[in-house]
């Protein structure tokens, strides 16, 4: 429950923003100050950062802007290139609604991204946070875009003793009313940066911060207390079995996951169904082919959203000229950092060959195993 607040202690956009314009951080995807913001990589950006930090995104965005510069050549690209330029990023849907979004900007707004939190809730994979976002940052309209962060900053300043998910329309609305409506996107983004760099989920920086006054958690000493959240249930584990085949022209075996559910569209060595209690023992009667198999010994754990994973990885050679099954494929050892790999299954082959050609080692600070 909110507690009323005098007008005294209401926090000031203004004192934020003082404090934004000396202390913004210096970001790719971040126009200068003075300069317009470029809807398309505001977009992007937004889209890439969602369960994700920044430290991971940076080289992802980097490299995808190169490949993909604009709206219109992300919108030709075929799906298999899109999701290969995010392998690694995790939450894979993430990169097929891009693209489905791109295709909807060429084919509906001729290339134009749309100007208003409304004509970009309408397009598909833009939710609540990012039509707000980009209508803010790109095209300045009044807009309150409330992220994990601006998230944390509210439920402090006001106290927010509603816990999340619950408490997200009444933290919206207390954001809503403090947009001003000349620089609302410098306040969406100053917002952001105070809760990345100064209002931290430990240890806030509490005498830094330009709302320090006006702080209801923290003048109770309660801030590393919010938000308050609802305790998660783990998803069930579940298990499974990953066939890893060495073909004698140093050839690899994969397949490509259905376009739709988890991990769809991205690449794979074949799996066994994944259910909460495979038999790790029956695992061969999955396999793709017949061959020597051998089982690996240890498992591989990943974690997706939902649920952790277990898998139990089998590996084989077989002679060259070995034809591939039915919908699989083979593809050379030395280009599997190519394919659209997501990180479960990178682990499978690692665990199988050892470090992967041409893979780059992990980036500090990108979260790990969420992928959807």
């Amino acid at each position: 429950m909110l507690t009323p607040a005098s007008s005294a202690t209401k926090p000031d956009p203004q004192d934020l923003l003082a404090w934004y314009d000396h202390h913004r951080r210096d970001l790719p995807w971040r126009a200068r100050p003075g300069v317009t913001a470029d809807p398309y990589r505001v977009w992007l950006s937004e889209i890439m950062l969602q369960q994700t930090t920044v430290a991971a995104v940076k080289p992802y965005y980097l490299k995808f802007l190169e490949r993909f510069p604009t709206v219109e050549a992300l919108a030709e690209a075929p799906s298999e290139a899109v999701m290969q330029a995010w392998a690694g990023l995790g939450y894979y849907s993430r990169a097929r609604n891009l693209h489905a979004c791109a295709k909807a900007v060429v084919d509906k707004h001729g290339g134009r991204i749309p100007g208003t939190e409304a004509e970009l809730l309408k397009l598909p994979g833009i939710g609540a946070y990012t039509a707000a976002a980009v209508a803010a940052i790109a095209f300045n309209e009044k807009a309150a875009a409330v992220d994990g962060n601006v998230e944390r900053v509210m439920s402090r300043i006001f106290m927010v003793e509603e816990p999340l998910p619950k408490a997200k329309p009444l933290i919206r609305a207390l954001t809503e009313a403090l947009v001003p409506a000349d620089r609302p996107g410098d306040f969406a983004q100053a917002v952001m940066d105070l809760g990345a760099t100064i209002c931290t989920p430990k240890r806030p920086a509490c005498a830094l911060c330009p709302w320090m006054v006006p702080c209801r958690a923290r003048a109770e000493g309660l801030q590393e207390t919010f938000p308050r959240k609802q305790k998660k249930e783990s998803g069930q584990l579940r298990k499974g079995a990953a066939f890893v085949v060495l073909r004698a022209d140093d050839t690899i075996l994969l397949r490509t996951r259905p376009p739709q559910g988890l991990l769809g569209g991205m690449a794979e060595p074949p799996t066994s169904a994944w259910e909460p209690d495979y038999e790790p023992s029956r695992a061969v009667l999955d396999a793709p082919m017949e061959a020597r198999w051998q089982r690996l010994p240890g498992t591989v754990k990943h974690v997706f959203t939902h649920f952790p994973l277990e898998l139990t990885v089998l590996f084989a050679k077989v002679a060259k000229g070995t034809p591939a099954p039915e919908d699989m494929r083979w593809t050379p050892r030395m280009t599997l950092h190519e394919e659209a790999l997501p990180g479960a299954m990178k682990k499978v082959l690692v665990h199988a060959l050892g470090e992967l050609p041409g893979a780059k080692a992990k980036t500090s600070g990108q979260k790990q195993a969420k992928s959807v």
